[in-house]
């Protein structure tokens, strides 16, 4: 299978790092992070005016119709530069509201960030109320739920799963903010008292949404966690050649040259399976559900491993507060955790060999 990146591709990679590098640098990540403010709305509204939240979109459907890959490589740049805003959840509800006209307009126009819930912590009821649908109960570890106006939930009706949207500012919707590690992805506590959604599928169809959505959630969080492990290998690299000890640049000793090898191996072959994820959930592929799994797996592990051999690369420079790499490091965290660890999509990709 050829993961060559397209033209188009290529090109919307190098617009996206060029944003990036003038917009939000290290020390506008850092004030995002450490702010109590949230992410900036004005700042939300420039993203929707690139582009980036339909990327995947039919062009029908108000999108610019290049599909899942292209927000796949749009993710890995933004993991590169630690983005700090909702890109990710937003870009996954939105693949959920495909069918849903007024709700697709308002996240595509930017005047509606949103989120998900629909990890295997997400314990929420439907009953049907009138014409209508009410949700009860509790989700944990819902990312950029403080930026959010809109949540699409994963919740059970007469023991059928389905999806559901719900507005944040609906009665009887509480968050919880959770301290977690990674402050550049804020995660809260979902709790839900008979708040008003409106059904978005269920029965069958219900089922593989959710399915559905979480494959694409695992290969989206790959595709950024490429990003991570890059910029750390970057750094470390940028470090070992410029850094001298004993009027030599640690780059030409062994035992730093060689953890960055294990490093760039390590991250080559998660965008490998990055890619396979990416272009198996876009064409719906059979073994999407193997591809999203060893990709999340190898991709988070390999984004953890690029921050530690960067940090003992810089040496008491690497611990220091004032350098972004322990915000990187952080995400690589968070990011193994949210959505199962990697000795848990382990035991999927066994599932699946020895079925």
């Amino acid at each position: 299978m050829d993961f060559t990146l397209s033209e188009d591709q290529q090109e919307l990679q190098r617009s996206v790092r060029e944003v990036l590098a003038q917009k939000y640098p290290p020390e506008r990540v850092a004030a995002a992070a450490d702010g109590d403010g949230g992410f900036d709305a004005a700042a939300w509204s420039e993203v929707a005016g690139l582009g980036w939240i339909g990327v995947a979109l039919p062009e029908d459907a108000g999108g610019l119709g290049m599909g899942f890959v292209a927000e796949a490589v749009i993710l890995e740049e933004l993991g590169r530069g630690l983005f700090p805003g909702p890109y990710l959840p937003t870009v996954l509800a939105l693949s959920a509201l495909e069918e849903d006209p007024e709700l697709r307009e308002r996240v595509v126009s930017g005047a509606a960030p949103a989120t998900i819930a629909v990890g295997d912590d997400a314990q929420v009821v439907a009953e049907r109320h009138g014409d209508g649908w009410r949700l009860s109960g509790d989700a944990m570890f819902v990312p950029d739920l403080d930026a959010a106006g809109l949540v699409v939930v994963a919740a059970d009706a007469a023991d059928e799963p389905g999806l559901y949207c719900i507005e944040v500012s609906a009665e009887g919707l509480a968050r919880e903010s959770l301290p977690t590690v990674d402050s550049t992805r804020r995660l809260e506590r979902l709790s839900l008292d008979n708040a008003p959604a409106r059904q978005l599928a269920t029965g069958d169809e219900g089922e593989e949404a959710v399915a559905g959505l979480r494959r694409r959630a695992l290969a989206a969080v790959a595709a950024e966690a490429v990003g991570v492990a890059q910029r750390a290998l970057e750094l470390g690299v940028e470090h070992a050649g410029e850094r001298e000890q004993f009027g030599r640049r640690i780059g030409v000793y062994q035992a730093v040259s060689h953890r960055l090898a294990d490093v760039f191996v390590a991250v080559e072959g998660a965008r490998s399976l990055a890619l396979w994820a990416a272009v198996s959930v876009e064409h719906d592929a059979p073994d999407a559900e193997a591809a999203v799994a060893a990709a999340k797996a190898e991709a988070s592990e390999a984004a953890v491993l690029a921050c530690e051999v960067a940090i003992q690369v810089h040496g008491g420079i690497g611990f220091t507060w004032e350098h972004p790499l322990h915000r990187f490091y952080k995400r690589a965290l968070g990011t193994s955790a949210w959505l199962g660890w990697p000795s848990a999509h382990r035991a999927t990709i066994a599932t699946t060999l020895l079925d």
